[in-house]
């Protein structure tokens, strides 16, 4: 039997064309029937939840959990490392220098923040240009209410106005105008009706984490370092969950430790098999790269992740390590070191706000020991066991 035989069901247009008319009527709501593949013309039968109708297919709008949660939220991040990330790099470096160009630079990039976030998500969505360039302003809109949240509200609100503005592109003779409008006025509207109860919720929860982390930061600490590592390893954005949650203060000092433990761990314990390419890539780059190897051998996986149960305690207990940069620094690691500029920038911030005096000799050993000494030689110890046990065996940390 066929899926969705033809029948006389109609489309978009013969509704959008009927709209005056129901609207004569008083009919106020419109009531679809499911979008899915099904044998029969009400599609309530659905034959195939994965298979959506052939216009979404046609629209590449394809709800997918890789789509939504590892793609856009992956770009997310790097939106957030173009924009405020780089920026706050960029302004550090002018006030310690005292050149006013820079500063300026930094600022700018700071404050497109948001779009570059909405652009970002919306190129991993494969948005057309037009609805692209449209989710500038739904960007600006949903991190500006969104408040200390606003990444988060970004996220999910550009999304939607994404696929919105994807179902219509092209649709009318009228695109240039339609399809901006439609992108623009769904993201706009959905900004200000739920931009801040999601920054709220997000903030909520990240304030919670760090009220936790202060109460109990030997449970936190190993809490904190552990989970936000091993997001950064996992094909999601460690940094995104980070700005998301706003997660600075002690418990981003644990996020941090927990992300270069990963790094730094992988590093140095697939060195023979990797060599200084493998280093560099891991080290600076991302643990990411180790994925498949984690899904044929999970094992492998023990050293780094014990080594933040470890250092994570450490940076909140012993070094009261504290990042107050950059929310997005604390799930960064040893990234082109930008968890260590955080947290040097966040000494900066503290300093400027009067609740540091200085930044001391004890504050450099804790971030060297907790970012690169410690994960190393930690790292180290557990992987020669596993290795002594066969738990590991040569070529399973070989990067492809």
């Amino acid at each position: 039997m066929e899926c969705n035989p033809p029948f006389f069901g109609g489309n978009f247009a013969g509704i959008r064309e009927k709209l005056p008319y129901l609207q004569e009527l008083g009919v106020g709501v419109l009531y679809l029937n499911p979008i899915f593949m099904a044998w029969s013309n009400h599609r309530y039968d659905t034959a195939d939840r994965g298979k959506v109708s052939a216009f979404l297919k046609r629209k590449n709008v394809l709800f997918s959990a890789k789509r939504y949660g590892i793609d856009a939220m992956g770009a997310m991040a790097q939106g957030l490392f173009a924009s405020l990330l780089i920026g706050t790099i960029i302004k550090t470096l002018g006030q310690q220098l005292n050149v006013q160009f820079l500063i300026d630079a930094g600022n700018f990039a700071q404050q497109v923040a948001g779009p570059a976030m909405a652009v970002s998500i919306g190129a991993a969505l494969s948005a057309p240009q037009l609805v692209l360039y449209s989710l500038i302003a739904v960007g600006m809109a949903a991190n500006k209410l969104g408040g200390a949240g606003g990444p988060l509200a970004v996220y999910f609100i550009t999304i939607v106005a994404s696929e919105c503005g994807k179902i219509v592109s092209k649709e009318t003779k009228v695109d240039i105008l339609v399809t901006p409008a439609v992108t623009i006025l769904v993201g706009v509207g959905l900004s200000v009706l739920c931009a801040p109860a999601i920054g709220a919720a997000a903030s909520s929860v990240g304030d919670f984490i760090k009220w936790a982390t202060n109460l109990q930061p030997l449970l936190m600490g190993i809490l904190v370092s552990v989970v936000v590592g091993m997001a950064l390893t996992l094909p999601i954005s460690s940094a995104a969950i980070c700005a998301a949650l706003s997660l600075t203060g002690l418990a981003g000092g644990a996020a941090v430790a927990g992300c270069c433990a990963q790094m730094v761990g992988f590093a140095l314990m697939s060195f023979r098999e990797n060599g200084v390419g493998g280093l560099v890539s891991q080290g600076l780059g991302t643990s990411m790269l180790q994925m498949p190897n984690i899904i044929r051998n999970p094992r492998v996986w023990i050293p780094p992740t014990l080594a933040s149960a470890i250092t994570g305690p450490i940076a909140t207990c012993l070094f009261h390590l504290e990042m107050n940069g950059p929310a997005v620094s604390s799930g960064m690691g040893t990234c082109g070191l930008v968890g260590q500029i955080g947290v040097y920038t966040g000494w900066l911030n503290d300093i400027a706000a009067g609740t540091k005096a200085t930044i001391l000799p004890m504050d450099w050993v804790g971030l060297i020991l907790i970012c690169f000494v410690l994960p190393a030689v930690l790292t180290l110890l557990f992987a020669f066991f596993l290795r002594k046990w066969g738990w590991i065996k040569g070529g399973d940390l070989k990067l492809q």
